[in-house]
């Protein structure tokens, strides 16, 4: 299998539209949507037959009108469970969907009209791969637990809890996270004996901002722990100077009203924005907590660093694309937004609870691909697998504190080439 995959630049936005069935835009209008771009990537990593592939069908979780506990359309949520097995019937997995956020009125009414604001546009059944697989070959140390993907369609990380009447728009992600807990406990998770609560993207996200409340829900006795995979958002510069996903997250605390939903231990001395960047959050979680991340995250570099809205000449179109062709200064660039993300997990490092996988490439969600989770191709550091170093976690089988060296040392990496 290739590492660096490509895609086509005559692929149209229209053809992209019909295969991922969602586009997004940027706020000024302009048609682009760099999670379907990155899922239309990795789709193409997909070389298992779909016989072959575990597909799960989506369940609506029918008492969560009654709480309006709703996506942003109205619609019922959902989520896709496969139960466990043998040693695994009473270990529960919750994988957190991602998919962005949307940060203005504008951006959440078109989102209803997609799989991440409404589930009469989610996929009725979804294939479950790396950490979700039922495979042991795929996924040693979790095949035969309870696997649940939690879908994603309240645009705020499953953080808020208020509408705006006259757009008609329901911001209700924090119930709708209370309503699939509670459902999820009815079905056995309040038997569990291990618990995994994990996230991709702005699931990596959900599972920083909910992994406390996650672990109270369930007997004290129980094993609980967290995984955030690519949720490490960074306040960084990008550059033109300015702060663009700083911008972006103000408009979501803002549009939804996030301020009472978010961490009042960060809220007392910081601003609520501030408050939604796992930068400002990580130390002060209680529960286990272990952080996967690129250092050179493929979805930051494309809508933190240097969006369009900020590159009006265009000239870090072809880096950002493909980092080979990025010229020294660019690569700095980047080697300094490492640095801030290593220096912004030392102290939440220091825990001997926490795991810490920071691999010098340019991915995004490394936990749900199979050819990053665990494959005889896959990304490695200190020797290990992204699969293997979760389990090692989990389980305490040894302490997880893998770092990576900067680019270009690791050749393991499996990176995202945009086209």
């Amino acid at each position: 299998m290739k590492s660096v995959l490509r895609i086509a630049a005559e692929i149209s936005w229209l053809w992209m539209c019909m295969v991922v069935g969602v586009i997004g835009s940027d706020g000024i209008g302009n048609v682009r949507d760099t999670d379907d771009e990155i899922s239309l990537l990795e789709s193409q990593l997909v070389v298992t037959s779909p016989s072959q592939l575990l597909m799960v069908p989506l369940t609506l979780i029918q008492a969560a009108a009654s709480k309006g506990a709703v996506c942003l359309d109205g619609t019922l949520p959902g989520y896709h469970l496969h139960p466990g097995s043998g040693s695994g019937a009473n270990r529960w997995l919750i994988q957190l969907e991602g998919g962005g956020w949307c940060n203005t009125r504008r951006s959440c009414i078109f989102r209803k009209t997609t799989r991440r604001g409404s589930s009469n546009h989610m996929e009725k059944v979804l294939a479950f791969t790396g950490i979700l697989s039922n495979k042991a070959n795929e996924n040693p140390d979790f095949f035969n637990w309870n696997r649940v993907k939690l879908r994603y369609c309240d645009g705020a990380s499953f953080t808020g809890d208020s509408q705006d009447q006259s757009s008609q728009l329901y911001y209700r992600g924090q119930r709708i996270w209370q309503a699939a807990m509670e459902e999820l406990l009815s079905k056995g998770m309040q038997k569990a004996e291990q618990a995994l609560l994990s996230g991709c993207s702005a699931g990596g996200l959900a599972s920083i901002l909910h992994c406390d409340q996650f672990k109270e829900l369930l007997p004290g006795t129980t094993k609980v722990k967290c995984l955030s995979d690519a949720g490490m958002f960074m306040d960084a510069v990008d550059v033109s100077g300015g702060h663009s996903l700083r911008k972006m997250f103000q408009g979501v605390v803002t549009t939804q009203n996030l301020q009472k939903e978010l961490s009042t231990a960060c809220t007392k001395h910081l601003d609520p924005t501030s408050c939604f960047f796992p930068q400002n959050l990580v130390s002060g979680i209680k529960t286990p907590m272990f952080l996967l991340n690129a250092a050179y995250d493929a979805w930051q570099v494309q809508e933190s660093l240097a969006p369009p809205s900020v590159d009006l000449s265009g000239s870090w179109k072809a880096c950002k694309s493909d980092h080979s062709h990025c010229n020294s200064s660019q690569i700095q660039f980047f080697q300094d937004f490492r640095t801030q993300m290593v220096d912004a997990v030392k102290s939440f490092a220091t825990s001997t609870h926490n795991g810490v996988f920071i691999n010098s490439c340019f991915a995004h969600c490394q936990s749900e691909r199979q050819d990053t989770w665990y494959a005889p191709d896959s990304p490695t550091l200190h020797g290990k697998t992204v699969a293997e170093s979760v389990g090692d976690w989990y389980f305490d089988r040894t302490t997880v504190k893998a770092i990576d060296c900067p680019y270009p040392c690791d050749k393991t990496c499996h990176n995202l080439i945009f086209k």
